[in-house]
């Protein structure tokens, strides 16, 4: 006879064993937990979870199977004023789940509070009001053949992209595909990512997220999805498949398709905070769990929630528990997922175990010494509602840098006094990074990301038009540093599209011919308008999704040949650059004035000049020539000695430049020249 199953605390969540699962639930503070599983017809069952170690709840469940339905019901103190919020009433979501069903019914149902009085419990059940967990066999997916792509930076071009909004109307994705992790996959979808050849995807949140009661008052939805619930679990609605097991593999697949076509997997991962919310928030998960461990709660008011993020709450990373809900999470996705690399929201705030951020937070210590972590790309938000943090990551760690999108922005639009911080930003922001010993690497350039203007909008309107998001136009950033060029908005003056057209060459090129790692907005390659909605977090309509109707098939080509010249040319992808001659390596960047000369100090304080000219070499490759022009009139550059063979005009944002002199060329008002020597 065969003995029953032994329980173990470890690993948190659901593991399957012979005849059910064994349960582990963290709370330091519940004085029991259960099990409740789910029949279709709704009828539950459930089981206490009887053992205790250290902080643990576990014991094993029988007839837990992959698609079984389930919840937890944590008992224990309700105490709101000393942050103690358990009520067995709710029905609660895993923390540790990987795939989900159902959805919330807003409601007393899901509030641990009354919603008249909040320090009253409330006692409507939750049962088929909520989202459940459901059990997943992680064996099920065939990844033979998968071979991550492991992009080197200095050769990677990021593509940040919606799931949902990138193939919402792409011709050639079948209906049913279209707005999944399948369509995604389909090879239309892929085709358009391999012909413009950038390196990897940056997938706006892909945890499993919930909808805002609020937005959906006003027939809105929350699009971006920087509100998870689910931090182990792929969000449900971008899936083609209704089974939550098939969702798992259709993620896996849409991976394994991107790896295959050359093109890493990066993450957008909102770990600083949750849809729970504050204390008068939804009770969904972590909150009926074990709040004060998984929350930061106000010291002399834990009533309260201590809050970085603008959204209400912050995860607690000054606690072990909460510290390794993440950790998990993180090598769940890379392990069981095989993502490639992540990019945190709001990073700052999870590396503040006190008031301050703080390079020797534990939660960077785990990080940096994480044999599975420690090799994939990770990338910081440097910055949380509470401060900015840009320069402030370890060196294994690349960051947003809103530097070079505010002075890159502002260089276009004519701002004086920007040659100096200009040529900092197209080296790579040795001013943010040298003094630390890091590389241009460190620095992920951007003009245009998902949060503000589209390259389109900020060069065709000089105020937002967020109107559609019901708050009297009152959100979204005020200064977004446009570069309006004529009227605002559509045109039909061709003068004024040119110009526009020319100014979005302009931003493109500057992002792209830099020192650092590009991000690409996905679709400003193509045009792409938001009617001048700066904050379309709630659009999730033709608004925000990609308009592949109305392509700018110039400004597309335009893009790819710049993707392509830079990952064929060393010279424009450098590791490092050094503007002085040092033992044992080459000047790979020289830096002069419009006349051929170098800059004296007092050329950089000059707040007329407009013009700056770049020669970026690599040892035996071809050199390159960049210059500027933000002057509203044509300035006329002398050219410097070419380094290999005769200057060639590579590309322009000025249609009608022509090279006749090969030592002189006057470029037009507010455009720039590439040039190259061949070796």
């Amino acid at each position: 006879m065969n003995a029953a199953p032994r329980s173990r605390p470890y690993p948190l969540g659901v593991t399957l064993v012979d005849g059910g699962a064994d349960v582990a639930v963290y709370s330091e503070r519940a004085d029991g937990v259960e099990v409740c599983v789910f029949a279709e017809d709704g009828t539950e069952i459930r089981t206490e979870l009887g053992h205790r170690t250290g902080h643990v709840f576990h014991g094993v469940v029988p007839g837990m199977a992959p698609g079984t339905r389930y919840g937890l019901r944590v008992s224990g103190p309700w105490d709101p004023a000393s942050g103690l919020r358990f009520n067995p009433a709710k029905v609660l979501l895993d923390p540790y789940a990987t795939a989900t069903w159902g959805d919330y019914r807003w409601g007393p149902a899901t509030f641990g509070h009354d919603l008249d009085d909040p320090d009253r419990l409330d006692e409507t059940d939750g049962a088929g009001q909520v989202m459940l967990s459901v059990v997943t066999d992680p064996r099920a997916f065939d990844w033979s053949g998968d071979t991550p792509p492991r992009t080197p930076l200095a050769e990677t071009v990021v593509y940040e992209l919606h799931v949902k909004g990138f193939t919402k109307l792409m011709p050639g994705v079948p209906e049913e595909l279209r707005g999944t992790y399948a369509g995604l996959a389909h090879p239309a979808a892929l085709d358009h990512l391999r012909r413009l050849g950038v390196t990897a995807v940056e997938l706006l949140p892909v945890h499993q997220f919930v909808q805002d009661p609020h937005l959906i008052e006003k027939g809105l939805r929350n699009y971006w999805g920087y509100n998870s619930i689910g931090f182990f679990t792929p969000h449900d609605e971008y899936s083609a498949a209704r089974d939550p097991l098939e969702r798992l593999a259709e993620f896996k697949g849409m991976v394994k398709a991107l790896h295959a076509a050359g093109i890493e997997v990066i993450l957008d991962v909102v770990y600083n905070h949750t849809a729970e919310g504050n204390e008068l928030g939804p009770t969904l998960s972590l909150k009926g769990i074990d709040n004060p461990s998984y929350y930061r709660l106000v010291d002399d008011g834990p009533r309260h929630y201590f809050d970085t993020t603008g959204t209400g709450n912050s995860l607690n990373v000054s606690n072990p528990a909460a510290l390794a809900l993440i950790m998990d999470s993180l090598r769940y996705w890379v392990t069981e997922m095989h993502v490639d690399g992540f990019r945190f929201d709001l990073a700052t705030t999870l590396t503040r175990q006190d008031e301050d951020p703080n390079i020797h937070s534990a939660f960077l210590s785990l990080i940096h010494q994480d044999p599975t972590l420690k090799p994939v790309k990770k990338i910081a938000e440097p910055w949380d509602v509470a401060g900015y943090q840009v320069g402030g990551f370890p060196a294994d760690w690349s960051e947003w840098n809103g530097r070079f999108r505010d002075d890159v922005r502002d260089f276009w639009r004519g701002t004086p006094g920007m040659l100096g911080t200009v040529s900092q930003r197209v080296l790579g922001s040795p001013d943010v990074y040298e003094d630390s010993r890091r590389s241009p690497l460190s620095s992920v350039n951007f003009v245009t990301a998902h949060d503000g203007f589209t390259l389109a909008d900020l060069t065709s309107y000089d105020k937002k038009h967020n109107e559609a998001n019901g708050e009297d136009n009152a959100d979204g950033e005020s200064d977004n540093r446009s570069s309006n060029n004529g009227a605002e908005g559509p045109s039909d003056d061709p003068e004024i599209n040119a110009r526009r057209l020319r100014q979005r060459k302009n931003l493109l090129a500057t992002l792209l011919l830099s020192a650092g790692v590009p991000m690409l907005l996905g679709g400003d390659e193509l045009g792409r308008t938001q009617r001048g909605n700066n904050n379309a977090y709630c659009q999730d309509n033709e608004l925000s999704w990609f308009d592949w109707q109305h392509v700018d098939d110039e400004l597309h080509e335009f893009t790819r040949m710049l993707v392509r010249l830079r990952l064929a040319e060393p010279a424009l992808r450098p590791d490092w650059y050094r503007c002085a001659r040092e033992a044992g390596g080459p000047r790979t960047v020289r830096i002069l004035r419009a006349d051929g000369e170098e800059f004296s100090d007092d050329d950089w304080e000059d707040p007329e000049a407009r013009a700056i000219a770049f020669v970026l070499a690599h040892d035996g490759y071809d050199a390159f020539a960049l210059l500027l022009n933000a002057a509203e009139n044509g300035v006329a550059f002398t050219l410097p000695e070419p380094p290999h063979g005769d200057w060639a005009l590579e590309a322009s944002s000025d249609p009608g430049l022509r090279l006749v002199d090969p030592g002189a060329l006057t470029l037009a008002e507010v455009s720039f020249a590439l040039l190259r020597s061949p070796a």
